[in-house]
């Protein structure tokens, strides 16, 4: 089992790759990009460990994707309450790729492929992959997301004890960043 975040994102990339190749899929975009859907994340620690990839970058380009997470969040949360998915770009694209690629969280590292998920007691909840694959046309070869989640859960109940963390988050990227910039003081890389 990895120990670390970074030894998990290692095997995440490693086993994402190496399923697509056995699919010869290779991402590179499309119309219904990834980057443009509402995801939302449960994790301290990726939280955290974006926020220091964030902390990397030049002042100008932070103050960039600042204004952009402003932007979006305005936008896909209005003050209604009502929550609106409106295919916003994420603002950490840059040109068509992710300006915090090694820093991004898992679901961002998980995307695109067939994929199953595993609770004891029900039935794989199956993934189709996203439409630019044609999965539909191919075999699928399994990906069981299951083990994934599990030590995320781990590593990320281990990071909330040991920075006392006890309330729960659901937030984008965008919501991720704004947020952590507005209220906390510099980060430490926390897989260190």
């Amino acid at each position: 089992m990895p120990e670390t975040l970074s030894n998990l994102y290692q095997l995440m990339d490693d086993t994402w790759n190496r399923i697509a190749e056995a699919y010869q899929f290779k991402c590179n975009g499309c119309k219904d990009n990834c980057c443009q859907s509402l995801f939302f994340h449960h994790t301290h620690i990726e939280k955290a460990y974006l926020r220091y990839g964030f902390e990397q970058l030049k002042p100008d380009t932070q103050k960039d994707i600042l204004n952009k997470t402003k932007y979006y969040c305005r936008e896909t949360f209005p003050v209604s309450g009502e929550i609106k998915s409106l295919k916003i770009m994420c603002p950490l694209n840059e040109k068509g790729r992710c300006i915090l690629y090694p820093y991004r969280p898992m679901i961002c590292r998980l995307h695109g492929l067939p994929h199953e998920i595993r609770k004891p007691g029900f039935n794989p909840l199956m993934g189709k992959g996203c439409e630019t694959g044609l999965f539909d046309e191919k075999p699928y070869i399994e990906f069981d997301r299951t083990p994934f989640y599990q030590n995320m859960a781990q590593i990320e109940a281990e990071y909330r004890k040991k920075m006392k963390i006890n309330h729960k988050i659901k937030e984008t990227v965008a919501q991720m960043l704004l947020r952590s910039t507005e209220n906390f003081p510099a980060a430490e890389n926390p897989i260190l």
